[in-house]
């Protein structure tokens, strides 16, 4: 092998034949680069020089597979960041989804093809397939979650210099249908709280409508969370300091199996939302029930952190189980079904249509920004306009 040339780096021939040029990365790290000829890979040599001194470093580690690092990423960036049922989530999706179709291809060499025919074979309308199929294929919305967890493990590899561009942004996944949330008018809402009215869980769903917790900050309410009023709840009670009203400090969640209550997500999450004396009246009510239920369980009675909204022994309330409760009574007044986290949706609406500021709308939801506080009004600011065109009309008419 002759000397090697001005600027060349390290060159060798390897006893297999080939040639291997080395090339030292801005880390301290070096890179191999292979060819069958001394020329080849002098030119690659010279070009990962040029392109490392233009602030683009060649990849250090190209045989490093897409499964290797969705592992590392969960492991050193998620585990540690995020709440445990994320991860577990997270980890379930890469798991069942990501990797059997994926994991194997190396991430350097990873396109944006090969990831939108990920995204549609998980995508295949079960509905045109046989009944007897079992996997179905998954939802529009549910693929765009798999394609977004793609998305974030990639950004962090970008980041790190593993590849040179994130492909999960540039594949093209499946058009989602937006779920418009239905419009609660006020007789709607009357309508609902008469539904409700007699179920032991009626101060859960009217607790929700008037105030907009979410489900899942409304079963992690406990009764210490909440503050009613002494005696009589009258105007003078609600405009005193001591109104009626519920603190949020955590929301119920499922984890192993197990229930418990956990941080907000936000720090708007937590919160202190002022509750009128229909909400009042149901909550002493329901309190009064679950002191029965309480004292017929006896021994059997769960303790537990103490919770409003729990089962007749004291243990928390699944959310699937509220919903289908919620949907039975609906069905049986023959009003229309929807979701518990409808009456949140629904909430927001009425307090739009009272002409309440958008900022203190954000403040009782917990909105982390105010343009998600705006969507809300979505549906109901064309009645509005409407309702101000008229009564603009009749100013400029009047003499």
């Amino acid at each position: 092998m002759r000397k090697r040339g001005a600027n060349e780096g390290t060159i060798a021939k390897r006893a297999d034949g080939r040639w291997v040029a080395a090339v030292t990365l801005p880390n301290g790290k070096r890179k191999y680069l292979y060819a069958p000829t001394r020329a080849e890979v002098a030119v690659r040599l010279t070009a990962a020089q040029a392109a490392t001194q233009a602030g683009d470093p060649p990849i250090q580690d190209e045989r490093l597979t897409l499964k290797d690092w969705l592992d590392h990423w969960l492991e050193n960036t998620i585990r540690p960041n995020k709440r445990a049922s994320t991860y577990r989530y997270y980890e379930h999706t890469v798991r069942l989804h990501i990797n059997p179709e994926l994991g194997r291809i190396r991430l350097t060499q990873l396109t944006p093809e090969h990831v939108e025919a990920w995204l549609k074979q998980k995508a295949k309308d079960g509905r045109v397939r046989p009944a007897r199929d079992k996997n179905p294929g998954l939802s529009a919305q549910s693929v765009q979650h798999l394609r977004a967890i793609l998305r974030a493990a990639l950004g962090v590899a970008l980041k790190r210099g593993k590849i040179r561009r994130n492909v999960a942004t540039l594949a093209d996944g499946p058009s989602v249908k937006r779920y418009k949330a239905p419009t609660i008018s006020p007789d709607d809402a009357r309508a609902i709280i008469q539904a409700v009215q007699g179920d032991r869980l009626e101060a859960l769903f009217i607790t929700a409508i008037a105030s907009g917790l979410r489900q899942g900050e409304a079963l992690a309410l406990r009764w210490s969370d909440v503050h009613l009023a002494k005696g009589e709840v009258t105007d003078e009670a609600i405009d005193s300091l001591d109104q009626p009203r519920v603190d949020v400090t955590a929301t119920l969640q499922r984890t192993g199996g197990q229930f418990e209550r956990v941080d907000p997500k936000t720090e708007r999450s937590r919160r202190t939302i002022p509750i009128p004396p229909l909400v009042v009246d149901a909550l002493r009510a329901h309190q009064d029930r679950q002191a029965f239920e309480r004292k017929t369980a006896g021994n059997l009675w769960y303790e537990g952190d103490g919770l409003c909204f729990t089962r007749p022994t004291g243990e928390p309330i699944h959310g699937s189980t509220v919903n289908h409760q919620l949907q039975a009574l609906l069905r049986r007044a023959d009003l229309p079904v929807i979701r518990f986290h409808d009456l949140r949706h629904g909430c927001a609406a009425l307090l739009v249509a009272l002409g309440v500021h958008p900022r203190t709308v954000m403040e009782q939801l917990g909105h982390s920004q105010i343009s998600v506080t705006m969507n809300y009004y979505a549906g109901v600011v064309p009645a509005l306009q409407r309702e101000a065109a008229d009564q603009l009309g009749a100013l400029l008419a009047s003499k």
